[in-house]
């Protein structure tokens, strides 16, 4: 049975793990990309997104929470300064983990994670999306009219 069993471990006593996982996350903020493994990627997303998410409000009382997790200024500076500006108006899912394929050495599962706003070569190709909203749901259909115009068309 796994009853309460959240956090992975990644086995570590509990004050390397968090000093891991910070460095980790300084370490993304800096170069916007970083490879790891796979479980490390995953724990690494679950302690960066709510830090990306206190940065899109700029407060004292945010920049001291995320300093405290994080402990590197230069890190904090960049996330409230360069980082919240581009995910601003993204509601979540601030990361993105790509599977890399297994390490010679100990044939661990490899993984990169990454900024999502930053990957100009993965967002390239996709459209902006569009925020309009219909405003039946389901109801009768109007493209009767459209058709007997074209019919009419045919016949001249």
């Amino acid at each position: 049975m796994r009853h309460g069993k959240k956090v992975n471990h990644l086995g570590r006593k509990t004050a390397h793990r968090k000093a891991m996982l910070a460095n980790m996350a300084c370490s993304l903020i800096e170069h916007k990309r970083i490879n790891t493994t796979v479980a490390k990627a995953k724990a690494l997303k679950q302690f960066v997104e709510p830090m990306i998410t206190k940065s899109k409000e700029d407060t004292t009382h945010n920049r001291r929470i995320v300093m405290a997790k994080l402990r590197q200024k230069d890190a904090v500076t960049e996330l409230f300064r360069d980082v919240a500006v581009k995910v601003a108006d993204r509601p979540g899912g601030y990361t993105r983990i790509i599977k890399l394929g297994n390490r010679l050495g100990d044939n661990a599962d490899m993984a990169m994670i990454e900024l999502v706003d930053y990957n100009e070569i993965y967002n390239a190709g996709k459209p902006a999306k569009k925020t309009t909203r219909r405003s039946r749901r389901g109801g009768s259909k109007p493209a009767a009219a459209p058709v007997e115009t074209q019919a009419t068309n045919e016949e001249e």
